[in-house]
């Protein structure tokens, strides 16, 4: 059942073609067909002597009624009516001539019904044909990237379809050159040419009619196709757009450093856009300073990163930094220092959008041309892109200002701390020793028999003692002394020798660091044996510092059960915020089973 419809298929269209088959195969055909009906009927005649069976003649007629012109029918007609007048003269009949007369009416208007509806069927099976045409060639065409490899197919599909003679049917672009023997269908969307349809210079009208036809559906089809080409294009645009913004923007989530997020930008724009110009400009009172630019460096000089230019001229740089807004300018009819800098490049057209950071125009994306039209788009994706930097520009801006709030706050509660262990030791201090001093010289001075008030000034002068001994303890822990004497390594010796824990010390500091930074390694190795002294159970305590070229790497580890955690108030909180307050990191690693980590890397120069 599968199979025959593809074959049903193909009779139908060989019997409804267009043009009907060569002439010779129906006169061959009705004279066999006519030959095959005498025969037939001299056969049927020994069943049934009375019979005429006249109707067997008309089978004949018929077939080439379906499948040849009006003429060759005719002619089958009169012979299958000389057929039919042979078999009565045979039989000696009567009737001949009213039984002829019957027959040729019967048969003219077979060739009459037959032939309208073969021509009906025709048209059926001809708009069928164009219509499936249309339809194959709609999803070809609408799927492929290339249209121009897929008109060679459709072409020759077209011309089965039209059944047209050589040199056949031609789809092709608006400026298909046209051969000998072609004439040229412009194929047109509204009033733009969307193609152009070749076809033979001479054609019948049943040709013409058919042509005619589908060239509508042919337009509809190119227009459908130049609209998706349109459509993709812009999709390929945006997404080409999209990934340059994602990847810039993943540059500024990462904290990436303004000036590769400059250069990024640059880099993005010229790829992007295909550009000769762009660069990232910074303004600064009555200068801008270049901070990135890609230059297509096959003619004239290219901007160079650390450029200064004076503000002023007309010049795209110079109205943005005054009025604060997107500019597009002809840059033949520019001045200013920037222009005759890039006088030989050959530019035409330069387009510029300010980079606005807390209020103010920070600086601006600056792309030129030589002479190619911008798309409509082009100023909201240098927008885009300037937001991106304004963003980036302030989150650094605000991390530095925080790191340098916190170095202050820092360094303001040191020496707050040096001041007050300065107070104790040259003010309570000296005041208690003297004290103590005074009162073993009033016990010495007791007389004999007052026992009682001797013991009673000794006393006192142990609890002086033990106070004094408080008060050295107190401003030891507020500022150590012997960091400000000795410096980092000293005083990492004085903790390890005073750690209930037995430490393991490898000290490698050869000149001083500064203070703040001293300062945050010490409490840090502090607060790390105190923790590890209370939670750890651990049997060993490892510290290691190192300095080079003004860096200290410091690493604090323990053996014990490990399972520390920074958010709960052990104190590692604040020494992380110590710490990066001077332009470190801090960071723990404590596996419960197997122990604690600390690692501590300052670079003063990063804050």
């Amino acid at each position: 059942m599968t199979s025959s419809v593809p074959l049903r298929s193909r009779l139908v269209t060989t019997v409804l073609r267009p043009s009907a088959p060569p002439l010779g195969w129906g006169i061959a055909l009705a004279a066999g067909l006519i030959v095959v009906e005498i025969l037939l009927v001299l056969m049927l005649k020994r069943i049934a002597p009375e019979n005429a069976f006249g109707a067997v003649f008309l089978f004949g007629v018929l077939v080439v009624s379906a499948g040849w012109g009006f003429r060759l029918s005719i002619a089958t007609s009169v012979a299958s009516a000389a057929a039919y007048a042979y078999i009565h003269v045979v039989e000696s009949s009567e009737s001949l001539v009213p039984a002829v007369v019957v027959f040729l009416v019967l048969a003219l208007l077979t060739n009459v019904l037959v032939g309208q509806s073969r021509l009906r069927a025709m048209e059926s099976d001809q708009r069928r044909r164009e219509a499936d045409l249309l339809a194959a060639l709609a999803r070809t065409m609408l799927r492929t990237s290339n249209v121009v490899e897929t008109l060679d197919d459709a072409s020759a599909r077209l011309s089965a379809v039209l059944d047209l003679p050589a040199p056949y049917a031609k789809l092709g672009p608006a400026d298909a050159p046209v051969g000998p023997g072609q004439r040229r269908i412009v194929l047109r969307d509204g009033d733009c040419v969307a193609g152009s349809l070749l076809v033979p210079a001479e054609l019948t009208q049943a040709d013409t009619r058919r042509v005619e036809r589908i060239v509508p559906s042919l337009e509809a089809l190119l227009a459908a196709v130049r609209d998706r080409g349109v459509l993709l294009e812009q999709t390929l645009a945006l997404a080409r757009q999209q990934a340059s913004l994602r990847r810039v923007a993943t540059l500024v989530a990462l904290r990436a450093e303004p000036d590769d997020v400059h250069h990024a930008v640059a880099a993005e724009l010229a790829d992007g856009l295909d550009i000769e110009h762009v660069s990232v400009v910074r303004y600064d009172d009555d200068y801008f300073t270049i901070l990135s630019a890609r230059d297509d460096t096959t003619t004239g000089e290219c901007l160079i990163p650390g450029e200064r230019f004076p503000v002023g001229g007309y010049n795209v740089c110079t109205i943005v930094a005054t009025t604060g807004a997107p500019t597009a300018i002809d840059f033949t009819t520019a001045t200013g220092a920037i222009v005759e800098r890039l006088r030989g490049r050959g530019l035409r057209t330069g387009i510029g959008v300010p980079i606005n950071v807390d209020g103010r125009t920070w600086g601006a994306v600056i792309i030129g041309g030589t002479g190619r039209v911008f798309e409509s788009d082009v100023e909201d994706w240098l927008t885009d892109f300037a937001d991106l930097l304004a963003t980036a520009v302030y989150n650094s801006e605000t991390r530095r200002e925080l790191t340098r709030s916190r170095a202050r706050v820092v360094a303001a509660a040191d020496q707050a701390r040096r001041t007050i262990e300065r107070d104790l030791h040259d003010g309570a201090q000296q005041r208690i020793v003297s004290l103590g001093m005074e009162l073993r010289g009033a016990q010495a001075a007791v007389p004999d028999g007052f026992d009682e008030l001797r013991i009673s000034l000794d006393r006192t002068v142990e609890t002086l003692a033990q106070v004094n001994t408080d008060l050295r303890e107190l401003s030891r822990g507020i500022h150590p002394a012997i960091l400000s004497r000795g410096g980092l390594a000293p005083a990492l010796k004085t903790l390890a020798r005073r750690s209930p824990i037995p430490v393991a010390l490898t000290a490698e500091i050869v000149t001083r660091l500064p203070d703040s930074v001293e300062v945050a390694a010490y409490y840090v190795v502090a607060e790390a044996l105190t923790n590890t002294a209370k939670y750890a159970d651990a049997s060993v305590v490892t510290i290691a510092a190192v300095s080079q070229e003004g860096r200290l790497d410091l690493t604090v580890s323990d053996d014990g059960k490990g399972g520390a955690d920074a958010d709960s108030g052990s104190g590692l909180i604040g020494l992380q915020d110590r710490v990066a307050a001077v332009g470190g990191t801090l960071t723990i690693s404590s596996p419960v089973g197997g122990g604690t980590t600390i690692t501590v890397r300052i670079d003063p120069t990063t804050s």
